[in-house]
C-alpha cells in the first residue's frame, strides 16, 4: 500500500527573496503551487517534510563549490538568521518535520531516509528549488533508495526555465512521475 509524503526543499529567504545572496529567480513563482499541495497534505494528515540548507557562520561546512560565493556574499543560510528560515507562506506547523541538509541532496548525510522509513513512506512528492541542483539530487537519491518519486512540475523551479524543463525531461525519462499541483490534488481526492 502506498504512503506518500510531501518534501518541500529549500524554500528559505536566502533562496526566495530577490535581493537574497543566493536568490533563485522564479522561486517565488512556485510558492502558490506548493501552498496548494501543502494544504492538501495537511487536510489529509499526510506527512510533510521541510528540507532546509543550513551552514555554520564560519562556513566550515559549506560545500567546496559554493564556499567562495558564501564568503564573498557574507554568508547565507546561517542558523538563527532570517535568511535561513522557511518563508512565511510555507512555514511548518506542529507535526511537520524539518530536515537540515548541508549538501544538494535531501538524503545525503541527513536523517530523511530514516524518518520516511519510520513513517512508512514509500512515495515522495518533491517540491521547491532549484530543479537542476537540490531537486534533481534528491530525486536521484530517492530513486536509488527505491522510493516512488513524483516531482511537482509547477511546484519546482530554477533560475532558467529552459534548464528547469530539461531537468524535468531527464527525470521523467528514468521513470519519475511529473504532476502539476492540481493533478496531485485530484489524485489525492481519489484515494
Amino acid at each position: 500500500m502506498e504512503k506518500t509524503a510531501l518534501l518541500i526543499i529549500d524554500m528559505q529567504y536566502d533562496f526566495c527573496l530577490p535581493e537574497a545572496p543566493f536568490a533563485v529567480k522564479g522561486a517565488l513563482q512556485v510558492v502558490p503551487q506548493i501552498k496548494k499541495a501543502l494544504a492538501a497534505y495537511r487536510h489529509r494528515g499526510l506527512p510533510v517534510v521541510h528540507v532546509v540548507r543550513r551552514y555554520r557562520a564560519d562556513g566550515v561546512d559549506v560545500e567546496i563549490t559554493r564556499l567562495q560565493a558564501f564568503q564573498e556574499k557574507g554568508g547565507a543560510f546561517i542558523a538563527g538568521t532570517k535568511g535561513a528560515r522557511i518563508i512565511e507562506e510555507l512555514k511548518p506547523v506542529k507535526g511537520e518535520y524539518v530536515v537540515i541538509k548541508r549538501r544538494w541532496s535531501a538524503f545525503f548525510q541527513t536523517e530523511l531516509d530514516l524518518l520516511l522509513g519510520r513513517l512508512g513512506v514509500n512515495h515522495i512528492v518533491v517540491t521547491g528549488v532549484q530543479t537542476p541542483n537540490c531537486i534533481r539530487s534528491t530525486v536521484w537519491d530517492g530513486n536509488s533508495l527505491d522510493y516512488q518519486v513524483t516531482v511537482l512540475s509547477d511546484g519546482t523551479g530554477a533560475a532558467d526555465p529552459a534548464v528547469h524543463r530539461a531537468n524535468l525531461f531527464d527525470m521523467q525519462n528514468i521513470g519519475v512521475q511529473l504532476l502539476t499541483a492540481d493533478e496531485l490534488i485530484s489524485r489525492l481526492h481519489k484515494k
